[in-house]
């Protein structure tokens, strides 16, 4: 298998390389999904992948980011530049961007943010020029087997470094809470932070980090192409300890193993596990979300000294001292009975490694960076056709619904119903025939086994849109449809919920197709398999209160704290030549979901329905991302 290495600098490129990696993955200035990296302008890319391929090494360039309609000519000319400078392939998420670049002859893999966890994802894949899938990190191992079985592109998977959440590529909450797009490389972490629900308190969403170095064989034997490292964010020391670490266990038995492992455990630790390869297990490290380095165990500190007896502390260490989340103090260790040279009170007290002198001998034996330079320039950028704009599109009210109640209350009012595949489909479809009023089944948000609907059908990702080829598809928010580049085969799409009403508007006066946009509801900010997180209301340190409901299918969905409210920019965006409004009343009671339709068909009553929710907010419609 490949070992793939993460590079978020020159540094750690070369560190990477001299680890041992196979492939190296690495972002440009922009349009890379690690936005904070020191990353690579266009000179020193050119060198990199010089320098890597003279060394027997693949570059990989991360362009996985969402893109605007005027930013896509740039990103295509970029794409180019890294086609013409030899790069071995680019990593991509946005499927406009796939079809912008469909000529480029270059290849392509589809990031873990495209959300490939189906067979049908990775047939769609191969069918739209993707040579290599990054599949979604919420598979368990026994689902893995399943999808990638017979697959005709090759597959990677993440064994190292931090893992979302949230699943791959449906995170809104740094973009709703933080104003910090994690699909525009500015995520803010969220959930790195402490929250407080019903009958737990901590860092209740932080996972652990992945360290699956005992998964490696059966990765090889199930057909895994590559094993991937997280961290680009990381230090250049990082990047070849993990690459040291994975390339030692590819090759096989090595003394080597375990001691790299510990040094590695040291420069970096906020808790370990094998994420969702073992199943649906606990993967949230809730006590504390920062780096402490290795737990070395509890002491008593008494008259500021204790023995480490029992534990592995050597000389020229340098330990940090915790109680709970309060670090108290850090220091090198000089003598056999420990001096704390600080004041400190008697008590027990928890012990963590943050040095360890053998890391300096490490620093050494890497390769003096050169200077990466090269001469080529970007090819032109194409303009992009603006197109005219559209007529103005009779209102069509779309309304999300998950209950029978819902339903009934709302059936006389509603324009189309969306309707969530589960045990009352049929039910809820008799309904709406009665009432004279079409449904689309919603699918789940994640399905690995390619559910195909009857009639119109609602889809989340690409494998979705593949399995249902030939019914009247929708495709939901959660596409990520952020630009006019829309793939065919689609009846209607839900733009991007992070989208300005500048950006939609450019998008409809290219796009010709119908379209839909979000305007009422809680937004769905996360959606995770997390097992531990069950129904409640999660609230932050500012206070804010974020709902969460469990499904049928044991996925937790966490909304937002405030109701979306573009109820007063309808006929704005009826100009636009947006087609249908979306209303999210999933969730909610039947009295509530009757009043919000009685406002929208009744413009006087939407400041009566304004004082009803506890608090709105317009998203990114008037503001939009950076």
């Amino acid at each position: 298998m490949e070992i793939l290495a993460p590079a978020g600098s020159p540094d750690s490129l070369v560190a990477a390389i001299a680890g041992g990696a196979d492939a190296v993955y690495l972002g440009g200035k922009q349009f890379g999904a690690r936005k904070f990296s020191e990353n690579f302008d266009d000179s020193q890319m050119e060198g990199a992948i010089s320098y890597a391929h003279d060394r027997g090494v693949k570059i990989y360039v991360t362009v996985n980011t969402l893109v605007r309609d005027p930013e896509m000519m740039d990103v295509v000319s970029y794409i180019r530049f890294l086609k013409n400078i030899g790069a071995d392939a680019v990593i991509i998420q946005d499927i406009g961007l796939l079809n912008a670049i469909s000529k480029v002859d270059i290849n392509k893999h589809a990031s873990t943010q495209m959300g490939i966890h189906s067979p049908a994802g990775l047939q769609w894949c191969s069918e739209n020029g993707i040579s290599r899938a990054i599949l979604a990190r919420e598979l368990t191992l026994e689902e893995m087997h399943g999808v990638i079985t017979d697959s005709p592109v090759e597959v990677e998977v993440f064994v190292q470094g931090a893992l979302c959440y949230c699943m791959s590529g449906g995170c809104l909450f740094s973009s709703m809470a933080g104003g910090r797009s994690g699909n525009r490389g500015e995520c803010a972490q969220p959930c790195r932070k402490r929250y407080t629900s019903e009958n737990r308190s901590g860092y209740l969403m932080n996972t652990k980090d992945l360290f699956c170095i005992d998964k490696m064989d059966t990765l090889r034997k199930m057909g895994i192409t590559s094993v991937k490292i997280e961290g680009r964010m990381r230090s250049p020391v990082h990047s070849y300890l993990t690459s040291r670490l994975y390339s030692l266990t590819e090759k096989g038995p090595s003394d080597e193993i375990e001691s790299t492992a510990a040094l590695l455990r040291t420069i970096f630790n906020r808790g370990y596990g094998t994420g969702y390869m073992d199943g649906i297990n606990d993967l949230v490290q809730t006590l504390y979300p920062d780096n402490r380095g290795l737990f070395l165990g509890t002491v008593e500190i008494k008259k500021g000294r204790f023995s480490p007896d029992g534990m592995d502390i050597n000389h020229k260490d340098g330990i940090s001292i915790f109680v709970g989340e309060e670090k108290i103090g850090g220091f090198k260790v000089t003598d056999a009975a420990i001096s704390v040279p600080f004041k400190i009170r008697d008590g027990t007290y928890e012990i963590y490694r943050t040095y360890d002198p053998r890391i300096d001998l490490v620093k050494n034996t890497f390769p003096e960076t050169p200077i990466f330079s090269g001469k080529t320039k970007r090819p032109p950028s194409a303009r992009l056709t603006s197109g005219t704009e559209r007529e103005k599109r009779p209102r069509c009210l779309s309304v999300y619904v998950s209950s029978l109640k819902v339903l009934d209350a709302v059936k006389h009012s509603a324009d189309l119903i969306y309707f969530e595949h589960g045990p009352s489909l049929n039910e809820a479809s008799e309904i709406c025939a009665s009432a004279g009023i079409s449904m689309v089944t919603v699918l789940p948000r994640f399905d690995s086994t390619d559910i195909r609907a009857d009639g119109p059908v609602m889809v989340h990702n690409v494998g979705q849109m593949l399995a249902n080829k030939g019914n009247e598809i929708y495709a939901s928010h959660h596409m990520n449809l952020f630009n006019s580049f829309i793939p065919d085969g689609l009846l209607q799409v839900t733009l991007s919920a992070e989208l300005s009403k500048n950006d939609i508007s450019r998008i409809l006066r290219i796009y010709p197709g119908r379209t839909e946009v979000m305007v009422f509801g809680r937004t769905e900010l996360m959606i995770t398999r997390d097992p531990d997180m069950g129904s409640c209301t999660l609230t932050d340190e500012k206070g804010f209160e974020f709902p969460v409901y469990r499904d049928r299918n044991g996925w937790a969905h966490i909304l937002n704290s405030s109701d979306l409210f573009l109820l007063d920019h309808l006929e704005e965006m009826e100009t636009m030549g947006v087609d249908s409004f979306g209303i999210d009343l999933r969730m909610r009671p039947a009295g509530f979901a009757k009043k919000v339709m009685h406002a929208l068909r009744h413009k006087n009553s939407v400041p009566e329905l304004r004082e009803l929710c506890s608090s709105v907010t317009y998203g990114h419609y008037l503001k939009g991302l950076s």
